[in-house]
C-alpha cells in the first residue's frame, strides 16, 4: 500500500480505524511519537544521506506496532501482522515527482523540498538559507570558525566532513572519478566538470563586457581584470603589482636572479619557459614567422617587427632632442646616449667606459690580441684570380675596374679648383 504526499497529509489529519490491532488513541500516539523522533533525528544528523540511513534503520514503527494490548496473545496472529505492517512501513509514503517511497511522512516532507525548492532554515548572520537543518549546522560553521574534522595524517581540521574526505584522498592519491572520454581519473568530482569541458567545448562563464566565453570561472574572473585594472598581486621587492600570480612568480625571478629553465643542448639558463622555447629555436632551426614580401623566416615575432621595417622604410621612433627617426627602438636607445653622455658598457681590465657594446668589443681585442678579420686582398699574395673578363678572357683579382675599358664608363669625374 503506496500514499502519495497530498494522501499522507491527509492520512495523518484522519487516521484510519485499525479495529483489529490497535484502537484509534494506540495509533494517534504511535504517530506522535514517529513524528518526534523523526523531528529530533533531523537535528542531530549532519547530512541527509546519514539522516535517511539512519531512518530506514530504526524500527521504531514496527516496534510500536507489535506493542499492541495485553488482550492479544496469539503468536500467529502477531507474527502475521509483523510481517504485514512491514511491508506497510516501507512502502507507505510515496513522492509523485520521482516515485520514491519513505518509511515516514517526516522524510518524504524534508524530500519535497528538492522539487519545490524550499529552503526554511536561515542564518541569521548572512541570511542564507537552507533546506536542511544539517546545511545550516554546517554552515555556521563558516562564521564561527568551529572546525571539529580532524585529519589524523597531518592534523588539519575542517568544518565540514565532506571536506575531510575530499582532502584524504591527497594523502591516499585516490582518484575515483574518471573522464570516459580520455580515462583521465581525478580526485574531485568538480575537477572532473572542468576537465570534461575540455572535450565538449562548452563555455559556460561569459564576460559581460566583451561577450568573449570561458570554460572555467577562475579564468572568467582572471580576465575581467583586463577591464577594471584590478592587480592584487604585489611585489614585496619593489611594490609593483601584477593583475596574474605567474606574472608575478615570473617577475621575482629579476630580483632572485633565478633562472630555473635550462637548456639541454647547450646549458644555457632562462628566467622564463617562453624564453627557452624561443632559444630551443636556434638549435632546432625552426622558423614560426615568415616575411610576406620576401619569404625570410623568423624564430621571433619581435624579429619579423624588427625585419618589416626594411620593407615599409617606417620609423616611428622620434628622438626628442635633435628630432632624429629610427625604425628600432634600440636603435633610439642607443642614439640617446649622444645625447646624455651615458656610457654603461665597462672594460674590466681597465675600466674604461664606452656608450655602445660594439665599441668595447673592440676595444677588448687590445688586451685579448683577437684578430678575427683576415687580409681582404689575399688574392695579391696567393696570385689567385677568379674573375675572368667575358670581353677579351683576361683573369684579374678584381673585374670591375677592368670592365670600365670596354664599357668606357667613367664613374668618377674630377672636380675643378
Amino acid at each position: 500500500l503506496i500514499f502519495s504526499f497530498e494522501e499522507a497529509v491527509a492520512l495523518k489529519q484522519e487516521p484510519p480505524q485499525i479495529k483489529e490491532e490497535l484502537d484509534e488513541q494506540e495509533l494517534l500516539q504511535i504517530k506522535e511519537e514517529q513524528e518526534q523522533l523523526c523531528i529530533s533525528q533531523d537535528e542531530e544528523q549532519l547530512d541527509l544521506k546519514q539522516e535517511t540511513d539512519t531512518l530506514m534503520e530504526i524500527p521504531t514503527y514496527e516496534e510500536k506496532l507489535t506493542s499492541t494490548t495485553e488482550e492479544d496473545t496469539d503468536p500467529q496472529n502477531r507474527d502475521q501482522r509483523k510481517r504485514r505492517d512491514r511491508s506497510h512501513v516501507h512502502n507507505l509514503f510515496s513522492c509523485k515527482k520521482c516515485e520514491k517511497s519513505f518509511c515516514h511522512i517526516t522524510n518524504l516532507k524534508r524530500h519535497m523540498r528538492t522539487h519545490t525548492g524550499e529552503k526554511p532554515y536561515s542564518c541569521k548572520e548572512c541570511d542564507k538559507r537552507f533546506s536542511e537543518i544539517s546545511g545550516l549546522k554546517s554552515h555556521m560553521r563558516t562564521h564561527t570558525g568551529e572546525k571539529p574534522f580532524l585529519c589524523e595524517e597531518c592534523n588539519k581540521r575542517f568544518g565540514q566532513t565532506s571536506v575531510l574526505k575530499r582532502h584524504m584522498r591527497t594523502h591516499t592519491g585516490e582518484k575515483p572519478y574518471s573522464c570516459k572520454e580520455c580515462k583521465k581519473r581525478f580526485n574531485e568530482i568538480s575537477a572532473l566538470k572542468r576537465h570534461m569541458r575540455t572535450h565538449t567545448g562548452e563555455k559556460p562563464y561569459s564576460c559581460k563586457e566583451c561577450d568573449k566565453r570561458f570554460a572555467q570561472a577562475s579564468v572568467l574572473k582572471r580576465h575581467m581584470r583586463t577591464h577594471t585594472g584590478e592587480k592584487p598581486f604585489l611585489c614585496k621587492e619593489c611594490d609593483k603589482r601584477f593583475g596574474r600570480l605567474s606574472s608575478l612568480k615570473t617577475h621575482m625571478t629579476t630580483h632572485t636572479g633565478e633562472k630555473p629553465f635550462s637548456c639541454k643542448e647547450c646549458d644555457k639558463n632562462y628566467r622564463q619557459i617562453s624564453y627557452l622555447k624561443t632559444h630551443m629555436r636556434t638549435h632546432t632551426g625552426e622558423s614560426h614567422f615568415s616575411c610576406k614580401e620576401c619569404g625570410k623566416s623568423c624564430s621571433q615575432i619581435s624579429d619579423l617587427r624588427k625585419h618589416m621595417i626594411t620593407h615599409t622604410k617606417e620609423k616611428p621612433f622620434l628622438c626628442k632632442e635633435c628630432d632624429n627617426m629610427f625604425g628600432r627602438l634600440s636603435s633610439l636607445k642607443r642614439h640617446m646616449r649622444t645625447h646624455t653622455g651615458v656610457k654603461p658598457f665597462s672594460c674590466k681590465e681597465c675600466d674604461k667606459n664606452f656608450s655602445h657594446k660594439a665599441n668595447l668589443k673592440k676595444h677588448i681585442r687590445t688586451h685579448t690580441g683577437e684578430k678575427p678579420y683576415s687580409c681582404k686582398h689575399m688574392r695579391t699574395h696567393k696570385g689567385e684570380k677568379p674573375h675572368s673578363c667575358k670581353e677579351c678572357n683576361r683573369n684579374f683579382t678584381r673585374i670591375s675596374k677592368h670592365t670600365r675599358t670596354h664599357t668606357g664608363e667613367k664613374p668618377f669625374t674630377r672636380q675643378k679648383l
